[in-house]
């Protein structure tokens, strides 16, 4: 059971964005699988608290992730965990959809942050363009960080790989 008041329901995060934006306060969102966390994926999540006063992560969920055979590696509850744990992240969710786009229209945020791989709008399954089409129906702006960047794949079938034997 998770007790990390972090981690909220989708429906509980479309209220508290609600309640912030209220507020004042500038909403940043990240969607992503965040599979094996790294460097790459916590100095995204600090730029993207950089650009607002609150930042929210979904999650993509285990079923939906589409990286291969044995992946996730990690279920989406410890996903969520280990982005909670992160002081930069303010909220987590889980998302129920297969994209981010639902998503964005029940939370609503101002600010959509993607990393700069996405920057051309191409990716070959054509989320990111769905997406970004959402953005702008809600309002919101799409923005890229731009840092370092690593591939949870690339990184689980070659280092790790040969490190662990697996």
């Amino acid at each position: 059971m998770n007790t990390n008041k972090k981690i909220l329901t989708i429906g509980a995060l479309a209220v508290k964005v609600a309640d912030l934006k209220k507020a004042g306060k500038t909403v940043v969102h990240c969607h992503g699988c965040f599979d094996l966390m790294h460097p790459g994926h916590i100095k995204y999540f600090q730029a993207a608290k950089a650009m607002g006063d609150v930042l929210i992560v979904t999650v993509t969920p285990d079923i939906y992730v589409d990286k291969g055979p044995g992946r996730p590696v990690f279920n989406q509850d410890l996903r969520a965990e280990s982005i909670a744990a992160l002081e930069c992240v303010d909220y987590v969710a889980i998302n129920q959809w297969v994209t981010a786009e639902e998503t964005l229209r029940l939370v609503r945020p101002d600010i959509y942050v993607k990393g700069q791989e996405f920057e051309r709008l191409e990716d070959k399954t054509g989320k990111i363009q769905r997406e970004a089409e959402v953005v702008k129906e809600v309002g919101a702006q799409l923005r890229f960080t731009h840092e370092i960047v690593f591939s949870s794949t690339q990184l689980l079938k070659g280092r790790i790989g040969r490190h662990t034997g697996a």
